[in-house]
């Protein structure tokens, strides 16, 4: 069982090669390091150094490193699960806790990358029309109370009906309704409408209105270097949130279509079902160790941050680890 399996994964359990789920193990194992080492970073430098005062969306990045540091130490367990043929060694209890974890953790990680969207543009807007960015308080702590309350309710079903069963000798942890495959179906369509089609949807709308914003309240100067800085930082961060998500979907998708016989299984499909699609999982898992590059080490003020750390001399002042409306001034006129 994976983040997001197809839904007859358990109906052919000794599919794909040996020489794929070693690659998907040393992926795991490169995600897992990197996403340990990335978020601990982040935690560290936003939780030791206080800077997670100074920023609503700090705040966020703060949350979003804890998801994805719990998602990653997920990661051994799926690769000794891949390197079994998906033959699940670590017992019932660990099947409905790992998994659990695994897709509470997808939704929190996509929930907070949703408000930190909608936080910049309204922080920007704000600092912009009042000359003063927004000053973070008690409302980051309810917002962020209430997606985690979100991804647990989102994740109910999920620890509700997973279990180890038994197929063709082996023993798989997935997840089992009494309904059979339509409510099955009902769950991945829930997953990809939750936990992709809706946050993608007010990412895009979000950082749109946002670049719009900018453009409106620039287009009198000529410093179009520091306007295409943040047309590019938005870019990164809604390409990579799609091109991650986006194969993974799709392909769920497909297979719910084919389990509700609105598409028919052929060749194609089980090409893309075996071969493909655990390539895409491997690719969402990426998203967990690329967050804190996006949202904090392609930030010049963190790697300044890093350097001192470090004990590299850089006279300069770090004012957040990721775009609030001041940080974002940063990359506007100064007349503004």
């Amino acid at each position: 069982m994976q983040l997001v399996f197809p839904l007859d994964a358990a109906a052919s359990p000794a599919d794909g090669s040996p020489l794929l789920r070693f690659l998907i193990c040393v992926i795991y194992s490169v995600v897992c390091a990197a996403g340990l080492i990335g978020n601990l970073l982040v935690l560290f430098l936003l939780r030791v150094r206080e800077e997670r005062r100074k920023s609503t969306v700090n705040f966020f990045v703060l949350n979003l490193a804890v998801t994805d540091l719990q998602f990653v130490l997920t990661l051994p367990f799926w690769a000794v699960d891949t390197m079994l043929d998906f033959s699940w060694p670590f017992g019932n209890a660990m099947c409905k806790i790992i998994l659990s974890v695994t897709v509470m953790n997808m939704y929190a990680s996509v929930f907070f990358l949703t408000a930190m969207s909608v936080t910049r543009y309204w922080s920007v807007a704000s600092a912009l029309k009042s000359s003063s960015a927004h000053r973070p308080g008690t409302s980051s702590r309810w917002v962020s109370l209430m997606i985690w309350t979100l991804a647990t309710l989102a994740t109910a079903p999920t620890s509700i009906f997973s279990t180890v069963t038994f197929v063709t000798g082996e023993k798989l942890c997935l997840l089992r309704f009494p309904g059979g495959q339509y409510w099955l179906a009902v769950y991945h369509i829930q997953k990809i409408v939750v936990g992709f089609v809706l946050p993608m949807s007010i990412v895009s709308i979000s950082y749109i209105s946002l670049l719009r914003f900018i453009r409106r309240r620039t287009m009198k100067t000529s410093n179009s270097r520091r306007r295409s800085q943040v047309t590019r930082s938005i870019t990164i961060v809604v390409l990579s949130f799609f091109l991650c998500w986006m194969p993974n979907q799709a392909i769920t998708l497909w297979s719910v279509l084919v389990k509700l016989n609105a598409a028919h299984w052929d060749k194609a499909y089980y090409v893309v079902h075996t071969y493909v699609f655990p390539l895409t999982v491997c690719l969402a898992h990426t998203n967990s160790c690329l967050n804190p590059i996006i949202y904090c080490l392609m930030r010049q003020e963190f790697r300044n941050k890093l350097r001192a750390l470090l004990h590299v001399r850089k006279n300069v002042s770090w004012r957040g680890c990721v775009g609030d409306g001041r940080a974002f001034l940063m990359l506007l006129p100064q007349n503004y």
